[in-house]
């Protein structure tokens, strides 16, 4: 096992050392239903609500509004369960500004405004998920949506809170390892099973919370999930792709190679469905948590392991010969895939200090032992071994007046190896403190909010004999006013992120993605100024919640396709060389992004027992880098509409998806088209006036049309999935 650096272990000690003290000093008082302790559950799924039907967001414990992050958004209860998927990239699609890388159906990060990668934090209650997804879109993030509570989608310079991977927004996935709640039953039991028919896929799950003794509560919940090869419509390759691959055909049939013609050919016309998409995946996790005092202290651990399979990229894969010259022939190439498995471990406490100046001490702390391995049919290529450890303390402020507010201190150390022929990032290390600060002034319906961070970063390669260190401060401040029910505001800030040690280390050819990547250890801060505008409430019965934003970056930072080839070993070859393997480099130009989100709810039909509610939302996104260039993979104008039907026991809905066309890409990045999905479900609660069971019948892209999307790095030969029949049970007593 690696062993860590220290540097970052004072704020831990100190946090660590608070627990007991503040827990002492706590007179007696019932135990708290619920972690947090604003909330109001309505049912055993636990939606945090308020009295005021308004969604109450873990982030925001320490101030009311949140407005800092305009574009927040929660998912959980029914709509979870109608969007459900093995990756959290796929579960929040339908979310305005919110994307997903989908590489393969069991890789799929959240793209959230066009940022994806370093600049998109995935967390879980808080904390990282301490794998290797971020550097690549081809690694899966090392979470289960099968056992979550529920997901937020903060929007926006979230690296105010969460540090400086979450310069373009966080998604924070709560979990159910660690209690959140002292159930009222002798026993709680949640259960979902779904299966879905274009990929032959199976989804279990279950989890039980037993209270015992006094104020403690044991967790434990598993998980499996298995899925065959993607079904689709049409083709699999595109059409330009297609025909470079019979041109190639042609060409070798030509030269008497028939074998080799007849093979790219076969390859050229797959159909119906994408080779090598299978997905495997098994968690197993428990916890145990203890509510004394009004205070909340948790320890949990889980083990996740899931093996998908790559599909190959036939434009630019990558090469493997056996044998030597001489006319023999080649072995043929067996498919790639990746297994994945990571152990956790995390402590969550959060302790009521009274009535003096501070109010609540959270904190939350995570270790990572996690290994990536990519084969090359049954042989290992690379292994990625991950060690992380991570901790944040946030001392929530009692009011003062109209002030409310949080400061804190967070840490993060991450060991990163890789081991064979192929490790393309040289071994290094990032250890990163930072300290931050939120607060919250109202001044009648006006109301300020501001936010500074300082972060230090240290990212050192000592096989390389490099070690580079940051300083970044970054900073917020908004102002919002309320119209009576209506929310109009302004935001400013000024962010930065240091470079990841993938972008600064690498050197060589990763297999999945069929490139070669190459850093930059000269890598500077990438910094930006940003600034938002909202509008969001009620206009009359209807919810509205619009949001414009603009992003200068300088020295930003990206992954650009040089339109050249190199061998196994970086040197420069011709395309048309066997051992090619197209040239991405890690550069640093000012950058540009704008966008706007919007979504309206308006209520047709509102009478006992039965409601009628029209949902429309648009996004649209656009960046270009400082030469003139779009910034690469960012997707297209979307259009969406909805109309649900609610009855006591069922709900009833239809929705429209429209996606436009992707013309605006940098050079050597394919176009994509114009496409429209068509979905419908149904939800049964067969037991009346209980919600924690629900049957769910749904079908996507009822049309079977063809869809590609445009933030893929593997959209030219992997569409998105065709008609989807699906069913799916969850139950909750």
């Amino acid at each position: 096992m690696k062993k860590f650096s220290t540097s970052g272990l004072p704020l831990l000690a100190l946090a660590l050392s608070l627990v007991p003290q503040a827990a002492m000093a706590q007179q007696a008082e019932p135990a708290p239903q619920a972690g947090d302790q604003d909330a109001d559950y309505d049912d055993d799924f636990h939606n945090r609500s308020s009295e005021a039907g308004e969604i109450v967001v873990t982030a925001s414990r320490s101030i009311r509004e949140l407005d800092i992050l305009a574009g927040t958004s929660v998912v959980e209860g029914l709509e979870l369960q109608r969007n459900m998927d093995g990756q959290v990239g796929e579960i929040l699609e339908d979310l305005p500004g919110v994307s997903g890388t989908g590489f393969t159906p069991g890789a799929s990060r959240p793209i959230l405004r066009g940022f994806g990668g370093e600049r998109i934090r995935v967390l879980t209650d808080g904390v990282g998920t301490l794998d290797a997804s971020n550097p690549s879109d081809d690694h899966a993030v090392s979470i289960n949506p099968l056992t979550v509570e529920r997901i937020e989608v903060l929007r926006g310079p979230a690296v105010l809170l969460y540090g400086s991977q979450a310069i373009g927004g966080a998604v924070n996935v709560i979990d159910k390892r660690i209690p959140l709640r002292l159930p009222e039953e002798p026993i709680h039991i949640d259960t979902l099973a779904s299966y879905d028919t274009v990929n032959d896929e199976y989804r279990l799950a279950g989890s039980v919370d037993v209270p015992f003794a006094n104020g403690f509560v044991f967790h434990f919940d598993g998980s499996y999930l298995d899925a065959g090869d993607l079904a689709i419509p049409g083709y699999a390759l595109t059409e330009d792709l297609r025909a470079d691959l019979l041109a190639d055909a042609a060409e070798e049939e030509g030269e008497g190679e028939f074998e080799e013609a007849a093979e790219l050919r076969e390859q050229a016309n797959a159909r119906g469905t994408v080779p090598n998409t299978f997905v495997e995946t098994t968690s197993v996790n428990g916890g145990l948590a203890f509510f004394r005092n009004g205070s909340t202290f948790g320890f949990g651990a889980g083990y996740y392991d899931t093996t998908y399979g790559v599909p190959e990229n036939p434009a630019g894969g990558h090469h493997h010969h056996e044998g030597g010259g001489g006319g023999e022939p080649e072995e043929e190439e067996e498919g790639v895939s990746i297994g994945l498995e990571q152990f956790r471990a995390d402590f969550r406490a959060d302790i009521d200090l009274g009535s003096g100046f501070l109010d609540r001490m959270l904190t939350r702390v995570g270790y990572s032992d996690y290994t990536h391995t990519e084969f090359e049919g049954s042989e290992v290529g690379t292994v990625f071994d991950v060690t992380g450890f991570e901790g944040r303390a946030e001392f929530v402020q009692s009011p003062i007046g109209d002030l409310r507010g949080s400061f804190g201190g967070q840490f993060y150390i991450r060991d990163f190896a890789a081991v064979g022929e192929e490790a393309f990032v040289a071994p290094n290390t990032t250890e990163q403190f930072g300290l931050f600060a939120l607060q919250e002034l109202s001044l009648g319906n006006f109301q300020i909010e501001g936010s500074a961070r300082y972060e230090t970063t240290d990212a050192r390669s000592n096989a390389l004999g490099v070690d580079r260190n940051f300083d970044v401060l970054s900073g917020a401040l908004g102002l919002s006013y309320d119209l009576g029910g209506l929310r109009v505001g302004v935001n400013g800030s000024r962010v930065g992120r240091a470079p990841a040690g993938e972008e600064l280390f690498a050197e060589g050819p990763h297999v999945a993605t069929g490139q070669y990547e190459r850093g930059d250890v000269n890598l500077d801060v990438e910094r930006a100024w940003g600034l938002e505008g909202f509008v969001r409430g009620n206009v009359g019965p209807a919810t509205v919640n619009l949001t414009v934003f603009k992003s200068w970056f300088d020295d930003y930072i990206y992954l650009n396709n040089t339109g050249t080839f190199v061998d196994e070993e970086g040197i420069a070859v011709p395309a048309d060389d066997e051992e090619a393997i197209p040239l991405f480099t890690y550069l640093q130009q000012d950058a540009s992004y704008f966008g706007v989100e919007a979504e309206v709810s308006v209520p047709f039909i509102e009478n006992d027992g039965f409601a009628v509610i029209g949902e429309a939302s648009a996004e649209y996104v656009e960046a270009e880098l400082d030469d003139g260039s779009p910034v690469p993979r960012i997707p297209p104008l979307g259009l969406s509409g909805a109309l649900t039907a609610t009855t006591g026991a069922f709900d009833v809905r239809g929705e429209v998806e429209w996606f436009g066309e992707q013309d605006d890409v940098p050079a050597f990045e394919s176009t994509t088209d114009s496409f429209t999905f068509v979905n419908a479900s149904i939800a049964w609660r067969p037991i009346r006036g209980d919600k924690n069971v629900t049957l769910l019948a749904k079908v996507e892209n009822i049309f079977d049309q063809q869809g590609r999307r445009a933030t893929s790095f593997t959209r030219d030969y992997v569409p998105l999935p065709g008609r989807n029949f699906s069913v799916s049970l969850r139950t909750s007593f």
